[in-house]
């Protein structure tokens, strides 16, 4: 086990504390072939980032907000087989809630919709796609979330599953570990991650101080 020393946990949600890639792969699959576009490559392209952010790439010319609203529409009522990932439970119980955000890039409506299909609670931290301007791979999100919990980023840990999201969090300037749910090593190493694990059940908590330093315990596996 890695000891890191933090004072701020910044968790992405979906492919991080949420299973929901095969509810965002059917949404997008849908969405791609209705406009003539490849599922795969789409689903690629909006993992991790604001949906509108990819529509405004594939359609220029296009209701971009029209078109969110209706991508959005189909998550929310494809809840099925959302869940939890391994440990984020056990993770947010052990975090006192001032010292951990969700920084996600879905809209917030969306975003607590699958939380509690998860079984996950509500934070009191909590940076959307609603929230802020430019989504991941900008850093604003994260530099939201650690402003909220009055930390400097410095002193933030970034979990993250997209190399997009590990994009963003190396620009706010915090630590990240990168999950391998959802991408490859050389994807999230490409992009920056500090260390890469299976999953948070692949860390744990010491020290778990409502306030100052605590240490996040790493255990790294090939």
């Amino acid at each position: 086990m890695v000891p890191v020393p933090c004072r701020g946990v910044l968790f992405d949600m979906d492919g991080v504390l949420v299973d929901s890639t095969p509810a965002v792969a059917r949404v997008w699959s849908g969405w791609a072939r209705e406009h003539g576009f490849e599922p795969e490559a789409v689903v690629k392209q909006a993992h991790g980032r604001p949906s509108i952010a990819t529509i405004r790439e594939l359609l220029p010319h296009a209701d971009h907000h029209a078109e969110a609203r209706e991508v959005e529409r189909r998550e929310l009522e494809d809840l099925e087989d959302v869940g939890a990932l391994p440990g984020s439970a056990e993770m947010l119980r052990t975090l006192p809630p001032n010292r951990y955000a969700i920084v996600t890039s879905a809209t917030r409506r969306l975003a607590e919709v699958r939380l509690r299909a998860a079984g996950l609670p509500i934070p009191e931290h909590f940076v959307t796609a609603t929230d802020v301007k430019r989504g991941k791979p900008n850093p604003d999100p994260y530099l939201m979330g650690a402003e909220s919990l009055r930390v400097q980023p410095a002193d933030c840990i970034v979990i993250e599953d997209a190399p997009s999201g590990v994009l963003a969090g190396k620009a706010a300037g915090a630590r990240v570990i990168a999950l391998r749910t959802t991408s490859n090593d050389a994807e999230l190493g490409q992009a920056g991650a500090d260390w890469i694990v299976n999953n948070c059940a692949d860390l744990s908590v010491e020290s778990k101080s409502p306030v100052g330093q605590f240490f996040l315990l790493i255990r790294q596996t090939n």
